[in-house]
């Protein structure tokens, strides 16, 4: 910063005091008052894209680029104000929004207690705790415990949505029942957005020695990633890299 002109300086100095008191009015976390001060250009180039700029905007891609941005920064940014919520108020609105959050750090322990927890009473038979707390089970190694409560997810009605056929599909493969989990697997891979079902199916077939139809889906795969917004593009990779090492 240093060895720049001193209007460059200026301009850097004006600029990073400008978005401090945009942090400090709108109510923005503090940590971003760090990253602009400690990281002249940069702290206040990530900033402006990942908040000012979505505000100014409004537009599709403005969000996707600040919600990107802020989940690298803070991670942990959902799961602090979910655990915030619940904690203020326990409803089952909020557990499951806590649960959400933990599951996708990867805390499925503590998902699969707040969904279990949530589902008594007028909400024992709720598909979103019941698929949350399969779902949990499913990532926790527990898959035995997950059939029963996808199957009589199942048997509710309009139960047989493409997000349970895939967690059936993953249930069924887990306990060697390959018969019932294509089938789950079938159901789900050509009903479901994104890369996710197409990619287990994908592996699945693999698994079974059915490579030539492993690479037909992932081809697929790769179709749809070529018409994918670019900023979606980064998770439909991590789930074509899953097809792709099943394959081999």
């Amino acid at each position: 910063m240093f060895g720049l002109p001193l209007p460059a300086i200026g301009l850097s100095l004006i600029l990073s005091v400008a978005l401090c008191v945009h942090v400090v009015r709108t109510g923005r976390e503090m940590y971003w008052l760090w990253i602009i001060l400690a990281f002249p250009f940069v702290g206040a180039l990530i900033y402006f894209v990942a908040i000012v700029l979505p505000e100014l905007t409004g537009g599709k891609t403005a969000r996707v680029i600040g919600t990107a941005a802020r989940d690298t920064l803070d991670p942990d940014r959902d799961y602090r104000r979910a655990k915030a919520a619940y904690q203020d108020s326990a409803t089952v609105a909020n557990a499951i929004r806590l649960g959400a959050a933990a599951a996708a750090l990867g805390r499925h322990a503590e998902a699969e207690a707040l969904y279990a927890g949530a589902a008594h009473g007028v909400h024992a038979d709720d598909p979103t705790l019941l698929l949350g707390r399969a779902g949990a089970l499913i990532e926790l190694g527990r898959a035995a415990e997950a059939l029963p409560i996808l199957l009589a997810l199942e048997q509710q009605p309009d139960g047989r949505t493409p997000q349970v056929c895939l967690a059936l599909g993953r249930v069924h493969e887990a306990l060697g029942q390959m018969t019932e989990a294509e089938k789950a697997y079938d159901h789900a891979a050509g009903r479901l957005p994104g890369m996710e079902a197409l990619a287990r199916y994908a592996a699945f077939l693999a698994h079974t020695g059915r490579q030539a139809q492993a690479r037909e889906q992932l081809e697929e795969i790769d179709r749809r990633i070529r018409r994918a917004d670019p900023y979606f593009r980064k998770e439909a990779r991590a789930w074509r890299d899953l097809a792709a090492r099943a394959i081999g």
